[in-house]
């Protein structure tokens, strides 16, 4: 019952938030000029020591309560916050620095009207949460887009080369963490339901190859292989009967993250700019989900958003979420998602119709930062974050995925 409650909601998300005043509103992606992000010049920096722990939850952010009373950032501070560290699979390490051109729209600090009541962390009352089981769907768009990585986080295929994720998965602010060195992509594909490859020949073909000579195998000998094979690989044939997903691990070429998000002994890590963006050593053949400029939350569904990722109460399991916006800023939002460790890094993404056709699409329009504290006036609280892909967050993520900025007039 619970799944064919899942599959009615989700197949009907496009029209079932859309009645009386909403049919009216401009449920629409709308394609646009953006700003330009433009290298400038590459620096080489000493390689990162790879020491710092892996922290889902950060401390002493400033979210959206404190951001109202920020002054806002002048184009000399965006700039800085949207030059890069690169980081390879060597080791070394570049700093690019970066121009902002054709930047039109108003640098201020826009936040919703009026104060949201919160609720607390991760899970809220009724678990909400969705495991993705049945195969038909989990190794198709949209869900087959969802990554884990060996880190211990989630990501979203955004080309048939990178994965953008949460930069707090692969760097602290200060340092590279544990394991972001030999950083791996898991890929979700099903198992053979009998563990392994089908065997050609017959036992028949077999003996008549050896000729039923004395090297023919007994139904002793068949037995005692069968009891080593079992040894050998524990589990495996009852991850296959259960239907549960493998990964298909692929190593990084490189790691983008933006300089204001790894300060390193320059100050605090801003959470505006917890995202990250990984280069595959080898393309994937999957469909994977394009991104989106970030619409405000009236002119979401419902005020609904979605997203998919490895919650590490689920082994192994995608799990599926979609909830409201409760308060939004120009570079966060706030939301009320049931979600676990293990899920940050998720791709959030909306579904809207096309301009000037009749078919709707999924874009990505945020990362998923997880359950963070964040200054509320002056105190520490804890809620579910989520990074806004604003239109110069978009046009560095599109630097980063072409290596030039001639794909990335429009979005």
């Amino acid at each position: 019952m619970k799944n064919t409650l899942f599959w009615l909601i989700f197949f009907t998300t496009a029209w079932t938030f859309i009645d009386g005043s909403e049919m009216e509103q401009d449920f629409m992606w709308h394609l646009r000029k953006i700003p330009r992000v433009v290298s400038e010049r590459t620096l080489h920096l000493t390689s990162p020591t790879f020491e710092a722990d892996a922290k889902m939850v950060l401390s002493k952010v400033c979210g959206i309560e404190c951001q109202k009373d920020l002054p806002a950032p002048n184009l000399s501070e965006l700039e800085d916050s949207l030059s890069y560290e690169t980081v390879f699979e060597n080791g070394t390490r570049t700093l690019t620095r970066v121009k902002v051109q054709d930047f039109l729209e108003p640098i201020q600090n826009f936040t919703t009207k009026g104060a949201s009541v919160r609720k607390k962390r991760q899970v809220y009352g009724t678990d909400s949460r969705f495991s993705i089981l049945d195969k038909r769907f989990l190794t198709n768009f949209p869900f087959s887009t969802a990554v884990k990585l060996s880190t211990g986080c989630s990501g979203i295929l955004v080309s048939p080369n990178h994965v953008l994720t949460a930069a707090h998965c692969v760097h602290d602010g200060k340092d590279y963490i544990k394991g972001s060195r030999k950083l791996r992509v898991g890929l979700l594909k099903m198992r053979n339901k009998r563990g392994g490859k089908k065997r050609r020949g017959s036992k028949r073909s077999s003996r008549a190859a050896t000729g039923g000579n004395a090297r023919e195998e007994t139904k002793e000998n068949l037995k005692e292989r069968a009891k080593g094979r079992r040894r050998k690989e524990p589990g495996r044939g009852q991850r296959a009967t259960d239907g549960r997903p493998s990964f298909q691990w692929t190593r990084v070429k490189n790691t983008h993250i933006p300089k204001g998000w790894a300060r390193g002994g320059g100050g605090d890590a801003a959470l505006d700019y917890d995202y990250a963006l990984l280069e595959l050593k080898r393309a994937h053949k999957k469909k994977y989900m394009e991104l989106g400029i970030s619409p405000t939350i009236k002119k979401m569904p419902g005020g609904m958003i979605h997203f998919s990722g490895f919650d590490n109460d689920r082994d192994d399991q995608l799990v599926y979420r979609f909830c409201s916006v409760s308060d939004e800023s120009k570079d966060l939002f706030y939301q009320y998602c049931d979600a676990e460790l293990g899920s940050t890094g998720s791709g959030v993404y909306l579904r809207l119709k096309e301009p000037d056709k009749k078919n709707w699409k999924r874009k990505i329009i945020a990362v998923y930062s997880g359950h963070q504290w964040v200054d509320v006036h002056g105190v520490q609280k804890d809620y579910n974050v989520a990074v806004r892909i604003t239109p110069l967050k978009y046009a560095q993520i599109c630097l980063w995925i072409h290596g030039n900025d001639a794909n990335c007039t429009y979005g």
